[in-house]
């Protein structure tokens, strides 16, 4: 992961200028979905850079060993390997950016890359996700599990009554306090400062990663990055299931925040379908046609 964010004292005044000109942002929006679609081996390297982005996500109430095992496994091997020596690029390393798992499948998660021969990331939820609807002290002790069950990277909730009722002291605090919990792993939090990561929502709402909300949140980072000099990551998670989004996705990062946030350090896409259409589009680029279902290996 990229160095880590030291934060800021809370700075309200700060906070208080803020202000988003929302038609603007939506008609930004707009022409972002009209920008000319890739296509050839230019389209084939943006899904091959997405896949190194994708936190590779299972959180089902019916997780198991096994299924974190098989999802494990397609970290590892997220392109079918004869795929990439078409593309003369399965020397190269490719694999997801992290798996990520509720804190009870996080074990399960570490061991099975581990005996996979990897070095990927588990990447835990936490703090009462996904509706932060907890103690403090709940939350906190939950960070503190995941991290000594083997999770590098934990994906907090914030507590969203504080946003609403204007309690931004209380809001700073208690993310300090989930950052001081999580010791060296790095956290990844849905919509706040003095983080390594800000991430769009849970997955779980009815409406999640959004591209007028991508812009506002990445103009904040950069906003953040002129004032301090640290470099915050960003993530966009949920609803983002088709590689043509995927790659919207990578261009809007790469138009508001540039090309050095293209990495796995500072750009992840949370996403458990994702995987699968990008694949099956590399396959069609490779053969030519769409691959059957029993040709590519499930996730």
């Amino acid at each position: 992961m990229a160095g880590r964010n030291p934060g800021t004292e809370l700075e309200l005044g700060w906070i208080s200028k803020v202000y988003v000109n929302r038609p603007a942002v939506v008609r930004h929006a707009e022409q972002i979905k009209k920008w000319k679609t890739l296509k050839g081996n230019w389209q084939a390297a943006w899904l091959l850079k997405a896949v190194t982005c994708i936190d590779l996500t299972t959180l089902s109430g019916d997780d198991t060993p096994s299924n974190v095992q098989r999802l494990c496994f397609k970290a590892k091997h997220p392109i079918r390997e004869d795929l990439l020596k078409a593309l003369d690029m399965h020397d190269k390393g490719i694999t997801v950016g992290a798996v990520c798992v509720y804190p009870a499948r996080v074990t399960d998660a570490v061991k099975a890359l581990k005996a996979a021969g990897c070095n990927i990331p588990v990447a835990s939820v936490a703090a009462g996700f996904p509706s932060g609807q907890t103690p403090l002290e709940t939350k906190l002790a939950e960070i503190k599990l995941a991290v000594e069950y083997g999770a590098r990277e934990i994906d907090i909730v914030i507590s969203r009554s504080l946003v609403l009722t204007g309690q931004w002291e209380g809001l700073y605090k208690e993310i300090r306090q989930c950052r001081k919990a999580c010791g060296e792993a790095h956290m990844k939090t849905i919509l706040a400062t003095g983080s390594d990561f800000i991430k769009t929502s849970t997955g779980k709402e009815v409406e999640n990663a959004t591209l007028p909300v991508g812009v506002v949140m990445m103009r904040a980072i950069k906003e953040y990055y002129w004032q301090t000099g640290n470099k915050v990551g960003f993530k966009p998670a949920g609803g983002i299931r088709t590689a043509k989004e995927a790659i919207t996705w990578l261009m809007l990062v790469k138009e508001e925040l540039g090309v050095e946030w293209l990495t796995p350090e500072l750009f992840r896409l949370g996403a458990s379908s994702l995987l699968g259409d990008i694949e099956q589009q590399i396959f069609y680029h490779v053969t030519g046609s769409y691959p059957l279902q029993h040709e590519l290996a499930m996730a």
